[in-house]
């Protein structure tokens, strides 16, 4: 049968397309309205850390406290960390206060979930008597259109409706400069920084001129050993001026990086290793604190991938841990285990067995702190991954109550973690093998397990009767 390229349906095929509309139709309703309830769960969980500190003579410190409490019994259950929580709750509050009108009509399907995010981000900077006007305009475009073709119409509306200038509205914009990191697979992260235009516009104009100049230097230099080659072949000798240069020629001819790359690397060599001009401690012509100041990350290493640089017998040496952060390469985590840099803090994972690591008075050993930076990696409460070198090390139970400086009695907790274990209602008791279980203030138990060793061993060939296996070669690798 000839066809003319127009796409038929058959009464079946009509059919059952009509039938997987309906079905996308009924579950898009089905999540509206769910994520409607949710919303709202999460506003009355607000109000309830309101209510908790009504009355009380700091409600300000007494709220953040009862909010975090609610937030992580709120999270532990759904395996949602209590800061991500109390970020939604504070998400969910906004908008059933703010846009009641947004959250109805999310709920009844006449919007989606993109509107509603545009509607509130066009109206952030919008005063709170100025909402009611714009989120019954901005409903009335938002029903009709999909958010593509309205966001836009709404950012306008929302210029028009702001009762302040744009240039008293930048100066408040300003004060929420800030900078940011996301991690990114494979080992990379990403860092947003956020500041007005004529600056972010001048950091750029910035890192192109810098690109320029290396790019320059480096066509400069291929063209010079070029040169110097023929000079070679016609007179016996190299002419190629690079004994005196911070980068010899053959090294700049080498360079095969983007421009892209080459921004990323010299704002990152900028951000590392810079001065700052404007530090209020600097008293001479040299750099003052913030000018000596360098950054500390902590890195766990595991000793296999060190004692092996080749990996397994498939090639797959094991990756190392940027505490915190994300996971680096085995071949990055050699280079820092051998570098003198002292911005990082190198900890090799080894076998520590049967050794008790205790003091009798408060303060801890060296030894201790050790240990437990090694066995933490980060803040021990369910869910928090903030670096345990940012964190406090906390007496399970307290020294004032005879709890031991022991290594089965302290845990690294952060500070706002921390403060919920002494007022928020979360209680916690650690087990063997440094194991915390953690109860809420509703009852509900969790246990938050050391994270795993990046370390495995096996043991070495051993006939019973026959000579003992030898002793492992020491390493010089640090911790």
């Amino acid at each position: 049968m000839h066809s003319n390229g127009v796409i038929e349906f058959s009464e079946a095929q009509t059919a059952e397309l009509t039938s997987i509309v309906a079905a996308v139709q009924q579950a898009d309703a089905a999540l509206a309205a769910a994520e409607a309830s949710r919303v709202r769960a999460l506003a009355r969980a607000g109000e309830l850390a309101r209510e908790l500190a009504a009355g009380k003579p700091s409600r300000v410190r007494e709220h953040d406290m009862a909010l975090r409490s609610i937030a992580a019994t709120i999270g532990a259950p759904a395996r949602v960390s209590d800061r991500s929580m109390q970020r939604q709750i504070g998400e969910a509050t906004r908008l059933a206060e703010r846009y009641p009108g947004t959250l109805e009509a999310r709920e009844l399907g006449e919007i989606t979930r993109q509107h509603v995010y545009a509607i509130q981000d066009a109206a952030a900077d919008l005063p709170d008597d100025a909402v009611p006007a714009f989120e019954a305009e901005a409903l009335e475009r938002c029903r009709r259109d999909t958010v593509g073709r309205v966001k836009a119409e709404l950012e306008i509306l929302a210029q028009r409706m702001h009762p302040r200038s744009f240039t008293e509205r930048h100066a408040s914009a300003r004060e929420r400069r800030d900078i940011t990191v996301r991690g990114l697979p494979d080992g990379m992260s990403s860092l947003l920084l956020v500041g007005p235009t004529p600056v972010i516009a001048g950091i750029d104009d910035r890192m192109n001129q810098m690109a320029t100049v290396i790019i320059d230097a480096r066509n400069a230099a291929k063209t010079a050993i070029g040169a110097g080659e023929a000079a070679v072949g016609a007179a016996g000798a190299s002419t190629v001026p690079d004994d005196n240069a911070r980068i010899p020629a053959h090294v700049l001819a080498t360079d095969t990086r983007t421009r892209a790359q080459i921004r990323a690397d010299i704002a990152a060599d900028i951000l590392l290793t810079g001065s700052p001009f404007a530090d209020p401690t600097a008293t001479g012509d040299g750099p003052g604190t913030l000018g000596a100041i360098r950054a500390k990350i902590q890195v766990v290493v595991p000793a296999l991938s060190l004692l092996r640089p080749e990996g397994d017998e498939n090639g797959h040496a094991e990756p190392a841990d940027i505490v915190g952060y994300s996971p680096i390469d085995a071949e990055t985590a050699r280079a820092i285990a051998e570098a003198c840099d002292t911005w990082w803090e190198r900890l090799v994972a080894h076998p520590v067995t049967g050794v008790v690591l205790h003091t009798d008075g408060y303060q801890r050993t060296a030894a201790i702190d050790r240990h437990l930076r090694a066995r933490d990696r980060h803040c021990r409460f369910p869910g928090c991954r903030l670096p345990a070198i940012r964190c406090e090390v906390d007496h399970t139970i307290d020294y004032a109550l005879g709890g031991k400086t022991d290594i089965s009695n302290l845990a690294h907790l952060c500070q706002r973690h921390h403060s919920m274990k002494q007022f928020a209602g979360w209680k916690v008791r650690q087990l063997d093998g440094g194991i915390l279980e953690w109860t809420s203030p509703i009852g509900t138990t969790y246990t938050d397990h050391p994270p795993t060793p990046g370390v495995h061993f096996a043991p070495d060939p051993y006939t019973p009767g026959g000579p003992p296996p030898p002793d492992p070669a020491p390493t010089d690798a640090p911790f």
